[in-house]
């Protein structure tokens, strides 16, 4: 977010926060929000899950021979996307042949309890895979086709380019971290700023280390006025959201007829609302859980209801001492910053810029109980530890073939492990993997934390 989408949690205030900010003085920022372009929420839905905004993949023949029909058919699709798993989509390519691309459902979706929310990050990816021999494979196949069936090399050329090119730079070594900041920063090295042009060779010294993340809600997207985790991603939205379209674009030509349809897709966007809690609430434990919340943490995260309000705040890394290293790294590198200020995506009358901070925003907390594991990595695997610091295993493993949920104490099921061992074991030591920081909650009794989380189901 198999990540190419672009896009890019979870901090809770108490009221240390004052006395920090004040002895530290330095304060949350505030962002002001950017004009964002209005479309049609229904053609944003079907361009989303059947939009040609990839337009070089797998040739469908081949990609059906190594891969099994999907029978769940989530997204109701039609003809030959009936067929496909919900994050790939088959669509035609310039040549006309029928090619199948991933699409931006394979970081914003995932499945959950037997049913598929679009909108939700995807917590269970595997970039443990280097894919580049799959790559080399196809290219090898493909390229000793003759006639007619040569235009299949032709329609899959630049996808397969791009997968051997980046694919060996796009690992990590454990499952359920999204790496999609990291895939854009490699996307970005091999294109001309102006252009878009690819480049075989590197156009910018790369990083030595790709940096995690957790993929946020879309649906918390309506009230931010800015994206990713540190709230640099400002100006039209539209433009960060179609950045997957840089696997495989040919040239600018090709990215403005791509930009006219994600007005759209942002009003699809803008349109998700968050899955209700389904198990039972405590009552009263809720309404204790609220006024803890509002006296505690809704300035930085905003308040619920019919009059809600999102104070869309930085919080500096002095203040939230979570793990440092995602704003420093990936999107955040200063060669990163200058190309996309100076390309293509920062023209024209809705252009987009990159706005570095230290820090990271206080996100909305609508559907919280569904995004799991927390904080801006994954670290964190329920909605326990993110309020008591203490409580967060510094290794820890989940099931990926057969997840399991605690609705009591949201957040999946998971194992402590003594020491890192296989990539299912998430480990806190690496870089970027950090579970420090976020230390609000500390101040909180145990059962004053439990009122909190049953408030928080209720988002």
């Amino acid at each position: 977010m198999k990540k190419f989408g672009a896009l890019f949690f979870i901090v809770i205030i108490s009221f240390a926060f004052v006395t920090i900010t004040d002895s530290l003085k330095e304060d949350p920022e505030f962002i002001a929000p950017s004009k964002q372009r209005t479309g049609d929420a229904k053609k944003g839905y079907n361009y989303l899950v059947t939009g040609d905004y990839l337009k070089s993949g797998i040739p469908y023949s081949l990609f059906m021979m190594g891969s099994p029909k999907d029978t769940n058919n989530y997204l109701g699709r039609t003809g030959n996307n009936k067929n496909l798993r919900h994050d790939f989509t088959a669509v035609k390519a310039p040549n006309g042949e029928e090619i199948v691309a991933p699409n931006c459902l394979q970081c914003h979706a995932q499945v959950f309890d037997g049913k598929l929310i679009v909108g939700l990050g995807n917590s269970l990816s595997d970039y443990t895979i280097n894919r580049e021999n799959t790559a080399l494979f196809a290219e090898k196949f493909l390229k000793n086709l003759t006639g007619e069936n040569a235009k299949k090399y032709e329609a899959a050329k630049n996808f397969i380019n791009s997968i051997k090119i980046i694919a060996p730079q796009l690992i990590t070594g454990t499952k359920g971290v999204n790496l999609a900041d990291g895939l854009a920063f490699l996307l970005v090295s091999h294109r001309d700023p102006a252009t878009l042009k690819w480049s075989d060779q590197n156009l910018m010294q790369m990083p030595n280390e790709i940096i995690p993340t957790d993929v946020p809600a879309w649906w918390l997207l309506k009230k931010k006025n800015a994206m990713f985790y540190n709230g640099f991603g400002r100006g039209d939205f539209g433009r960060f959201l179609m950045a997957s379209n840089l696997l495989t674009v040919t040239d600018t030509t090709e990215a403005k007829e791509v930009d006219t349809h994600f007005n759209d897709v942002l009003a699809y966007i803008n349109s998700i609302q968050p899955p209700k809690f389904p198990k039972a609430i405590n009552a009263s434990m809720a309404v204790q859980g609220k006024n803890i919340f509002t006296a505690n943490c809704s300035n930085c995260h905003g308040t619920y209801g019919d009059k809600g309000t999102y104070p869309n705040l930085l919080i500096p890394e002095s203040i939230i001492q979570t793990d440092s290293s995602l704003f420093t790294s990936n999107y955040s590198n200063p060669q990163m910053v200058d190309w996309f200020n100076n390309s293509w995506f920062s023209t024209g009358d809705h252009p987009a810029k990159l706005v570095p901070y230290r820090g990271y925003i206080a996100p909305p907390l609508d559907g919280i109980w569904v995004t799991a594991p927390y904080l801006h990595n994954g670290s964190v695997p329920n909605l326990e530890g993110v309020l008591n610091s203490k409580k967060r295993p510094k290794y820890w493993q989940r099931n990926f073939i057969a997840p399991t949920y605690n609705y009591d104490i949201p957040g999946y099921d998971y194992q402590i492990k003594d020491a890192a061992g296989n990539n299912e074991v998430y480990n806190t030591t690496l870089k970027g993997f950090s579970n420090e920081g976020h230390y609000f909650g500390d101040n909180l009794s145990e059962k004053e934390r439990r009122s909190v989380i049953e408030y928080l189901k209720m988002l």
